[in-house]
């Protein structure tokens, strides 16, 4: 069973910062984590991609974020982080991990797993 573990989350205000941290852990041996990412939803809105970063490194960002969020990895920790700077009040919503990642359960199985989220309220 494949776990994704958040935190960072919290309340900060207008142009401030955080960064939100996802590790990946498995009962079984991990062969491969393919891709991270980070969605968020607000209220009464759909869940939307923010920021995705391969096992090659290639980055991919909402352009609502560009030049405010960096996404990064430590790939020996199996951890993606989000950086969130300059952060504005439609920032806020709560944060989810996403991740597809291969296991060997002994063959390998490749899905695609959700963490419980995080929030972020940016307000004064």
């Amino acid at each position: 069973q494949v776990q994704l573990v958040e935190s960072g989350g919290g309340l900060v205000q207008p142009g401030g910062s955080l960064r939100l941290s996802c590790a990946a852990s498995a009962s079984g041996r991990i062969a491969n984590i393919n891709y991270m990412g980070w969605y968020r939803q607000a209220p009464g809105k759909e869940r939307e991609l923010v920021a995705s970063i391969t096992s090659g490194g290639r980055t991919n960002y909402a352009d609502s974020v560009k030049g405010r969020f960096t996404i990064s990895r430590d790939y020996a920790k199996n951890t993606v982080y989000l950086q969130l700077n300059s952060l504005k009040p439609e920032d806020t919503a709560v944060y989810f991990c996403n991740s597809e990642i291969t296991t060997f359960q002994p063959m390998p199985v490749t899905l695609t797993y959700w963490g419980q989220g995080t929030q972020v309220t940016v307000s004064s």
